[in-house]
């Protein structure tokens, strides 16, 4: 790695630790809570959940704390519908 993208890596770090701050902002506990685990578990939606949130802030469409329940409202609406296999035995 040269300093430009070591430059670019700690710069992309700063920007998710602000997002990540201004969602915790406006989150309550167990939301919080449950979004620790999440990015624990799975990072790249942790990281599209922060987005989502930030965005909404700026934009003034999220104006109260989230709770945990609205939290796994949008979660659910993150994610990407899993395909169905199903199985036949001849």
């Amino acid at each position: 790695m040269n300093q430009e993208e070591i430059q670019e890596k700690i710069r992309m770090e700063q920007q998710l630790a602000m997002l990540e701050e201004l969602a915790k902002q406006n989150m309550s506990r167990d939301a919080v809570s449950r979004f620790g685990n999440l990015k624990v578990a799975h990072p790249e939606m942790a990281v599209q959940l922060m987005a989502f949130i930030a965005q909404g802030v700026q934009a003034g469409r999220i104006q109260e704390k989230i709770s945990d329940e609205t939290l796994k409202n949008i979660l659910s609406s993150l994610q990407q519908p899993k395909k169905e296999f199903r199985l036949t035995r001849k």
